[in-house]
């Protein structure tokens, strides 16, 4: 027997039991789907966690005073760990920089006519537009020199502007923060979390000496909560956190043996992390998929031991008419792909629907990737041959005499 006859007897037989084929099927249809459709949802999660820290931007550095053991050893030396406006100037004329800005946050009441709300206000100077990216859709940012005068400006995101000017232009209108009147001079544009959780649209952002003077009392007038750098575009980022380091070390006068009284984040370690967290999770879903398949395997190594066992009479009268024992064994081997395949290919089509219903219902966008259905279609096939073996192989050791005698 040549391949083509061998796989047009297998679909006939496939044909001939269309219920038990169907059922066998069954099995693998779930598994593939379960394989598929995981596989993608870890994928497309990797993929939006790495979009997001992407937006975010993975140059960003984030200096914020204390850390570890610094902050209490350096306590107890009666010299608390702090950032000021000058270490913020100092690290922005690093040239592994493209910036750095200093903020000052805190939570506020503000209110506007008969409108009243607790935001998180931010102090910051003008180069933190630039760093996060920030971009205005009405108005302007306030400039280096109302950041020097003090100005009571404020630029506010467009929940903001709708909830308190509502169908009004916000240009020119002021805000009253902790009762402390700041006059409307921009709108951000967009909306979305940022990388310290709040929504953008929701943002209300003044300028860092008038928050420093009018709303937020630290120890001394020149501390900041935590500094925000950038690093140059195609620049190591490795480079610009030694250079942080060591500008700060300098100084804040630490000693050689001394810890730092600072600590540097970066989002390119966030973003591995994420990716790791992530890539660990697909292969799981993955492998829970994969559990699925080697039970629908299982399924099918039954089935086809049954029909070995209900086909001797046929066995013994191919091999009496000359058929060998390798074409018996190619045959049954050869309906145990065929199943796993046609069990695959529903399977994918499942696993796209299901991927379509999930997307179009949330706003979590699941793809199916052409390796999700390689990795389908191929191990499909590999259950198909590891489980088809051992039937195909126990019919075609049978006897033909053996068989002819089967009632």
């Amino acid at each position: 027997m040549n391949f083509l006859q061998v796989v047009v007897e297998a679909f006939r037989s496939m044909n001939a039991n269309r219920l038990r084929t169907a059922l066998t099927m069954l099995g693998i249809i779930i598994g593939i789907t379960s394989v598929v459709l995981l596989l993608a949802v870890g994928d497309s999660m990797k993929r939006f966690i790495s979009a997001e820290l992407e937006q975010l931007g993975t140059n960003m550095l984030f200096i914020s005073p204390g850390g570890n053991r610094a902050q209490q050893q350096r306590l107890r030396n009666n010299a608390a760990p702090s950032l000021t406006m000058q270490d913020a100037a100092a690290l922005n004329a690093l040239p592994s920089l493209s910036g750095a800005a200093p903020v000052l946050q805190g939570g506020f009441n503000l209110s506007a006519g008969s409108e009243t709300a607790s935001k998180t206000v931010f102090g910051v100077t003008p180069a933190m537009f630039k760093i996060r990216n920030w971009k205005i859709d009405q108005g302007s940012i306030f400039s280096e020199a109302d950041v020097r005068a003090g100005a009571r400006m404020v630029v506010i995101g467009q929940k903001i502007a709708d909830q308190f000017f509502y169908k009004t232009d916000p240009l020119g209108k002021y805000i009253r923060i902790e009762n402390v009147a700041f006059q409307v001079v921009g709108v951000l544009y967009g909306e979305g979390k940022q990388v310290d959780g709040g929504d953008l649209s929701e943002y209300v952002v003044v300028p860092i000496t008038a928050a420093s003077s009018s709303l937020i009392r630290l120890p001394f007038p020149d501390n900041v909560h935590y500094v925000v750098a950038q690093g140059r575009s195609g620049g190591q980022l490795a480079d610009a956190i030694s250079d942080i380091n060591e500008t700060l070390r300098d100084r804040h006068r630490i000693k050689f043996e001394e810890p730092d009284d600072f600590r540097v984040d970066n989002l390119a370690s966030f973003a591995e992390t994420a990716n790791k967290i992530s890539t660990g999770l697909a292969v799981l879903l993955g492998l829970i998929g994969a559990i699925s398949l080697v039970v629908g395997g299982i399924g099918i190594m039954n089935i086809m031991l049954v029909s070995v066992t209900e086909r001797t009479r046929e066995i013994g009268i191919r091999m009496a008419i000359g058929a060998k024992p390798r074409d018996v064994l190619l045959q049954f081997l050869t309906e145990a792909v065929a199943i796993c395949l046609a069990g695959g290919v529903a399977g994918i089509l499942l696993a796209s629907a299901a991927a379509a219903g999930i997307s179009s219902a949330s706003d979590f966008k699941v793809e199916i990737t052409s390796s999700a259905v390689a990795v389908a279609c191929g191990f499909s096939t590999l259950v198909g041959v590891f489980f088809g073996f051992y039937p195909a192989r126990r019919a075609s050791k049978l006897l033909p005499v053996d068989c002819l005698r089967y009632e």
